[in-house]
């Protein structure tokens, strides 16, 4: 069931980046599938490059920096996370791309 929803996330995410200008990231909560996805999306580059994403918790610490390779042709990259273990409160998402800093939040909410 994740990988279908992930796929699916992910074909969506294809069909409406198409006509994309600029750089945004974003963050989707599934708590049915105890996961949480976020997205880096940017104009194709014919060069492979690195960017830096950054998961920090709600009280503005960083609990965990990826060093991702965005290859050239591509226009997004993803990071993922198990939902479980993570605390509850705004979370704040930040993809590092040279001098451009983009950041994103999203909310762990108690379970109900």
């Amino acid at each position: 069931m994740k990988k279908i929803l992930l796929t699916t996330f992910l074909l969506i995410s294809s069909c409406f980046g198409s006509d994309y200008v600029g750089s945004e990231v974003d963050c989707l909560v599934i708590k049915e599938e105890n996961s949480i996805i976020c997205k880096y999306m940017t104009d194709r580059s014919i060069e492979d490059k690195f960017v830096t994403m950054e998961w920090i918790n709600p009280e503005g610490e960083v609990s965990r920096t990826r060093k991702v390779l965005f290859p050239s042709g591509h226009g997004s990259v993803y990071d993922f996370r198990y939902l479980s273990g993570r605390e509850i409160g705004v979370w704040n998402f930040r993809v590092i791309d040279k001098d451009e800093v983009l950041n994103t939040t999203f909310e762990i909410k108690e379970e109900e």
